[in-house]
């Protein structure tokens, strides 16, 4: 009966993973890339990748890390950088962080102000942009 081995749990976000415990990860998943279920071979690189990111709320630890072939690695972490980036965009633009993308003209962001006359007016200086209509 194997003796009972405590989980490795990084201190910082940056700390690496000892030998001894991605040896421990690699046999845990059969040898076998967590995301293709490739097998890796002998001489093959590998990585460690954490399954739920660490900007997702995930831990550096032991339970949260497994082998990835480079390839998908890189696929999953693009997905991975898309879907943030979307989040990120929709926060900041609930937020008031960023504008929107597109002006409507004569909106408070264009900074000009229409007139029901057809007169446009710059909203900072109150100079007349465009004479009204007659």
């Amino acid at each position: 009966m194997p003796r009972e081995v405590k989980e490795w749990i990084g201190k910082t976000p940056d700390s690496k993973c000892p030998p001894a415990v991605a040896l421990r990860i690699f046999e845990r998943y059969d040898r076998r890339c967590h995301i293709s279920g490739t097998k890796i071979g002998e001489g093959d690189k590998w990585e460690l990748e954490h399954i739920v990111p660490l900007e997702a709320g995930g831990e550096n630890r032991e339970s949260n890390l497994a082998p990835a072939l480079p390839a998908w690695h890189k696929v999953k972490t693009k997905a991975e950088a898309a879907t943030r980036a979307k989040r990120n965009n929709a926060l900041k633009r609930r937020y008031g962080i960023t504008g929107p993308k597109h002006i409507i003209p004569g909106s408070k962001a264009s900074g000009q102000k229409h007139h029901m006359n057809g007169m446009i007016t710059c909203r900072k200086t109150g100079r007349v942009l465009k004479e009204p209509r007659p």
